[in-house]
């Protein structure tokens, strides 16, 4: 029997790092344009990022890195919860019984802010001394 609670360890540390992977992605996604700001590169990915964190939010999909969490808990004997790992996470532990519309809106508005920034700075460009 050793085994199996060596195996379900595994499971269980994995989920958990799952679940930290998903929060510094959210972390990224809400702050990376402050990383972002002079790296060309970093700035694209963040795009990106905040394209998908919108979708993910308005679309029917279910986002990957929920679904290996519940999916590595499962393995690990833990009852994988149902919905969204915002939802779930802020329910618990921030705000009891928010809606998900409320979340789905604040989550796309905190995006789209982000972008319309990189866009203000795309149009007005860098400003130039004379």
């Amino acid at each position: 029997m050793p085994a199996l609670t060596s195996t379900t360890s595994m499971y269980s540390v994995l989920a958990s790092s799952v679940l930290g992977l998903h929060l510094l992605f959210i972390v990224w996604v809400i702050f990376g344009a402050l990383v972002a700001r002079s790296r060309a590169l970093l700035r694209w990915v963040h795009i990106t990022c905040l394209i998908w964190g919108i979708l993910i939010e308005i679309l029917p999909w279910p986002c990957p890195l929920t679904l290996l969490e519940n999916w590595l808990e499962g393995r690990a004997g833990v009852e994988p919860y149902r919905g969204g790992f915002l939802l779930h996470y802020l329910d618990v532990l921030v705000y009891p019984n928010i809606s998900s519309a409320v979340l789905t809106v604040a989550g796309v508005v905190v995006c789209t802010l982000n972008l319309a920034l990189y866009a203000r700075a795309f149009w007005v460009g860098p400003k130039r001394s004379p």
